[in-house]
């Protein structure tokens, strides 16, 4: 059976047969292969995603090296909120780390869909809330904790991460080296044993 995105919505509200219909065909669902950008530095931001299956990273290149802000998983929205309301150029990449299945909202469908069923801009905006609160606590996080503090959140938090993300893209989430990420490890696994 074909997964649409209606099958998703319909579990947080009720939808009438002109909402389904409205949502499917505004809302298709594509497949990604690993490695694909879907956001690139210095574009703007077209769609918004919401994540049905895999792995996506949010990136900047500064001073010539990767910084990973962000990883979106199973359920969560993805959007360049900046770029894709402002209609100003990202400064971020999104890239898929694993294969990938998105729903995918256009810009212009996404008005199309407030127009005809505006109980629909409440769920957006819910979604968006959820993931700006995420962005807080990832801020968070790095301002008032050392990195194995933030190694040790994320292992709380988290933990699908630790066994699905690269250690070097774990690592620049973090902000160390692959090699003090290694040893933050191997500390916590020996305290562990104590």
């Amino acid at each position: 059976m074909e997964l649409k995105i209606s099958d998703l919505i319909a579990k947080e509200m009720f939808l009438t047969p002109e909402e389904i219909e409205a949502v499917d065909t505004l809302i298709p669902i594509k497949e990604f292969k690993k490695g694909r950008l879907l956001l690139e530095e210095g574009s703007i931001a077209k769609e918004c995603y919401f994540n049905i299956k895999g792995c996506v990273r949010s990136y900047q290149i500064l001073n010539g090296e990767e910084k990973t802000t962000q990883f979106f998983i199973e359920g969560d929205s993805i959007a360049s909120l900046l770029s894709y309301l402002n209609k100003t150029p990202a400064n971020h990449y999104f890239e898929c780390i694993e294969d990938y299945t998105l729903a995918v909202l256009s810009f212009d469908n996404e008005q199309k869909l407030y127009k005809q069923h505006p109980k629909f801009e409440a769920l957006c905006r819910n979604s968006i809330e959820q993931e700006f609160g995420k962005q807080q606590e990832v801020l968070q996080n790095y301002l008032t904790r050392n990195p194995e503090e933030r190694y040790l959140m994320l292992q709380e938090t988290r933990p699908e991460l630790l066994q699905r993300v690269p250690q070097y893209h774990l690592a620049t989430f973090l902000g160390v080296q692959p090699e003090s990420l290694s040893r933050i490890r191997k500390r916590i696994a020996q305290k562990n044993k104590s």
